[in-house]
């Protein structure tokens, strides 16, 4: 049993818990250990991912109690890219938290980004459908608590919306786990994906109610329209570097509706003809319309990196609605290059908010920015990563995309969705950067002018903006590599019987 499974889920737990007990009042030593972890934890996941790259599926088994009566973890190609992504995006942005100084802006930051971490690897790695909803419930808690983080009226009121939806969201996902029990008689994925399989198509009403049951939980996880309501106030208020983190959140719902429909509802079974054909695939065609046009309609730069994050679930989305080995490789990959380049404009609107003073977020003309050449590249690399312009990986993400959807039914639909949101994203994203970096008011000029120059701003926000942008730059350039593992990836996805086999004791 390979121990170092638990190790992404144990070490921020046990972090937070020393964080909060014996740093509480010491920001500088909780700075410390809360990067000290983050360093430990990324180092421990890309050996994770080394790990997964022979095929072989491994088995955490908690209190050495075998599936399906035990809690297990479970280690494959899939989880280990998504662990390892968490890792890197985890440090990045908490380099740039602390160098901005937003974690001392209120209290209580580093044990609760330890417990959203926990949360996060959790519902990665875990083998077991109630469990998933535990690591749901850690992640959301801690994310509660860090949407409130510095106050203030209109994070509060976003904060309270997200919890309402949220809530119902967690109420939901309960009534499929009841139901999918009552039909299984059983909780672990590996287990209830033999047993589902057992159920004739005649018998497996109540079987379908659990899954679309699921699939709505997973939809409001993932954003998907019309369940995204609670996305744009949200990531539009969080401090910077919570809506940075939150990137990954919502890839959470799109690798649960990845993993159980393609495990244990699969198109075989019979369950999600209705979700490739219509609910999923339209429904994620409407949200890339409606992220991309909200992108060309923001008034503020808040809102417009969350319209932006809406339009990235919505091409991720439409891939994983193909739920074949071709479309699942090119999901994976958009889904990496999302996580980074909607982190990274989240992190760069935070800089232009700092530097604006009066005028901060809302799309208006304003003073000329300190370190404006260096914002403004930023915020080039971020728009041309967002919009999916050559020659980042945002181009080579919907390439994969568009090829590999080409034997869909609705493939004139989705390339030309694709294509003109595109184009939609550009415009918004060019119109906002002409107001902020090219237009400066004659009165804000003036009172520039006049004031003394202040104070240089930190540079560790900037490496951490930059190290982003190096990421994205990097999946471009070995794109060949990264694509040939995501299809071994994928591969292995559409083929669970080496899954179930390692996690009922039966390899």
């Amino acid at each position: 049993m390979n121990h170092w499974i638990i190790v992404p889920v144990l070490l921020p737990a046990l972090l937070a818990a020393v964080l909060t007990l014996a740093m509480r009042y010491h920001i500088g030593l909780q700075r410390v250990f809360s990067v000290a972890g983050c360093v430990v934890l990324l180092a421990v996941a890309l050996g994770l991912l080394i790990h997964a790259g022979s095929g072989a599926v491994e088995v955490y088994e908690l209190g050495n109690w075998p599936a399906p009566f035990g809690i297990v973890l479970v280690l494959d190609r899939l989880s280990a890219v998504m662990v390892a992504l968490t890792a890197v995006l985890a440090l990045v942005v908490l380099l740039y938290a602390i160098g901005s100084g937003w974690d001392a802006r209120g209290s209580n930051f580093h044990p609760l980004w330890q417990f959203q971490l926990m949360g996060i690897c959790g519902a990665f790695l875990t083998g077991d459908a109630f469990n998933l909803f535990v690591f749901f419930e850690v992640l959301l808690i801690a994310s509660y608590g860090l949407m409130i983080h510095a106050g203030g009226a209109r994070r509060l009121k976003a904060g309270v919306q997200y919890v309402i939806y949220n809530l119902l969201g967690s109420t939901l996902f309960l009534f499929a786990l009841g139901t999918l029990y009552a039909v299984t008689g059983t909780l672990n994925m590996a287990d209830m994906a033999e047993r589902a399989a057992q159920i004739p198509f005649d018998d497996s009403a109540l079987l379908r109610v659990g899954a679309m049951l699921l699939f709505g939980v997973f939809a409001i996880k993932a954003a998907l329209l019309p369940l995204h309501f609670w996305l744009p106030n949200t990531y539009a208020e969080a401090p910077a570097p919570v809506a940075a983190l939150f990137a990954i959140m919502t890839k959470v719902g799109a690798y649960a509706i990845l993993r159980f429909y393609t495990l244990i509802f699969g198109p075989d079974l019979g369950a999600t003809a209705a979700l490739i054909d219509d609910i999923l695939l339209y429904g994620a065609l409407l949200t890339l319309a409606v992220g991309m046009i909200g992108i060309l309609g923001a008034r503020r730069l808040g809102r417009l990196a969350a319209f932006a994050a809406i339009g990235s679930m919505g091409t991720l989305l439409i891939a994983i609605a193909g739920f074949t080995e071709a479309t699942t490789a090119a999901a994976i990959y958009y889904a990496i290059h999302s996580t980074l380049a909607g982190a990274l404009l989240f992190l760069v609107v935070d800089l232009v908010r700092e530097r604006r003073g009066a005028t901060a977020g809302a799309l208006v003309p304003g003073p000329r920015l300190a370190q404006h050449g260096i914002v403004a590249a930023l915020w080039f690399g971020a728009a041309i990563a967002t919009a999916g312009m050559p020659p980042l990986s945002g181009f080579i993400g919907k390439l994969l995309v568009l090829d590999a959807t080409r034997d869909m039914a609705a493939v004139w639909l989705i390339w030309a969705a694709i294509l003109v949101t595109s184009l939609v994203a550009i415009l918004g994203l060019a119109q906002a950067g002409s107001v902020v970096f090219w237009k400066t008011t004659e009165s804000a000029a003036t009172a520039e002018a006049a004031e003394p120059p202040p104070a240089p701003p930190p540079a560790l926000p900037l490496v951490a903006c930059f190290t982003l942008l190096g990421g994205i730059v990097a999946l471009s350039v070995f794109a060949g590599p990264v694509t040939r593992y995501l299809e071994a990836t994928a591969a292995q996805l559409h083929a669970p019987a080496a899954y179930i086999a390692a996690v009922l004791g039966q390899g």
